[in-house]
């Protein structure tokens, strides 16, 4: 089978870690008699420096031409980086909303594994990181208050800004679906997370999740409030399967998951459209103070190449076989700085791509 991948890089540590995901996905490509071309597109920092814009139209009609789209990580040192003395709608992340909002990615997929050889690293009590969690988090994308109306001006003499938290029921329902969807290829449970006690906007999203939930009586649904969800996540994560919410509560619940799996670096992403079209990429941002040190940690970008493999191309046994490298190279003990510990074999990212490579 042949697939054409959008490539782009990014900022910072971004042309690392993708590098090591298209070693590995080339290895897949070769063991299972595939060919994956590559387009390599500028986005983020490197595009200001290029273009003059975050994003050009000619990358997102690349994209959009592609059967996928592989990321690093944009952006910079928010403080010392002439990027962020640019207006806000000309800063490196406002190319990643603009493409997400372009090619309709209102699904984001997080999966949040805790490997048993990393239970260490895991800041929760022994107790509750001996049992494991494999829980996936799934944040809308594309409405909320990150696409809201916005505005700040002067009222009685005060500066007042506001931010519009809009949903309605077609968006709702959509990544509803996507969520029970995935639950019935997962362990059947949907966690829907909202503030219902408060907000119009989620007692809405709780009656359209009712609604979906009734096309899936073999999934369990649960409703929980946000600030609860927040405090479940560092109690008992193990009791997490699917877990669904809106664009903000989403950013910061999936963040605080990611490191109870002990590093970022270990934290895939996909954002898909209502077709099997997707973006993959690593939770974790640019990390400007290690970049082209190789010493980044490339798992995350190389399971989000294998969540590309299952969700986009279909291909399970390729994903599998990636997945199943990534956990033997952590049996056989090696590490990159990240997570580190007593009587592992320290790599670098590039020696880390290497060993997954070779274990396909």
């Amino acid at each position: 089978m042949e697939k054409n991948i959008a490539v782009i890089k990014g900022d910072g540590i971004g042309p690392e870690i993708v590098t090591e995901a298209m070693k590995v996905l080339d290895k897949v490509a070769e063991k299972f008699g595939h060919k994956f071309n590559y387009e390599q597109l500028l986005m983020g920092g490197c595009s200001i420096d290029a273009n003059g814009v975050p994003l050009t139209d000619e990358t997102i009609e690349r994209c959009k031409a592609a059967d996928a789209v592989l990321m690093g990580s944009i952006g910079g040192n928010t403080t010392t980086s002439p990027w962020y003395k640019l207006p806000a709608n000309l800063r490196p992340e406002a190319g990643l909303l603009k493409l997400r909002k372009s090619l309709g990615l209102f699904a984001n997929l997080r999966p949040c594994v805790l490997y048993k050889q990393l239970s260490e690293a895991c800041p929760l009590k022994k107790e509750i990181a001996e049992k494991g969690f494999d829980m996936l988090i799934m944040r809308e994308l594309t409405g909320g208050l990150y696409f809201g109306e916005r505005k700040t001006e002067e009222v009685d003499g005060v500066m007042t800004a506001v931010d519009t938290l809009s949903y309605n029921e077609n968006e709702i329902r959509r990544i509803a679906i996507k969520a029970f969807d995935v639950a019935m290829q997962r362990r059947k449970k949907v966690t829907s997370v909202d503030k219902a006690n408060v907000l119009d906007s989620s007692r809405l999203w709780r009656k359209v999740v009712e609604e979906v939930a009734k096309d899936y009586p073999e999934v369990t649904l649960e409703h929980m409030l946000v600030d609860n969800s927040a405090m479940q996540l560092v109690k008992d994560p193990a009791q997490f399967d699917v877990m669904v919410t809106e664009n903000m509560f989403g950013d910061i619940l999936s963040d605080e998951a990611s490191m109870i799996t002990g590093s970022i670096g270990m934290l895939a992403s996909a954002s898909m459209n209502e077709t099997s079209f997707g973006l993959y990429e690593p939770s974790g941002g640019s990390a400007p103070d290690i970049a082209g040190q190789n010493k980044a940690n490339p798992i995350a970008t190389i399971l989000s190449a294998a969540m590309m493999l299952r969700y986009s191309f279909k291909m399970d046994k390729e994903a599998d076989a990636v997945e199943n490298a990534v956990n033997q190279a952590l049996e056989n003990g090696f590490r990159t700085g990240d997570i580190m510990s007593e009587g592992m074999t320290l790599v670098s990212c590039s020696g880390m791509g290497d060993k997954i490579a070779e274990l396909i």
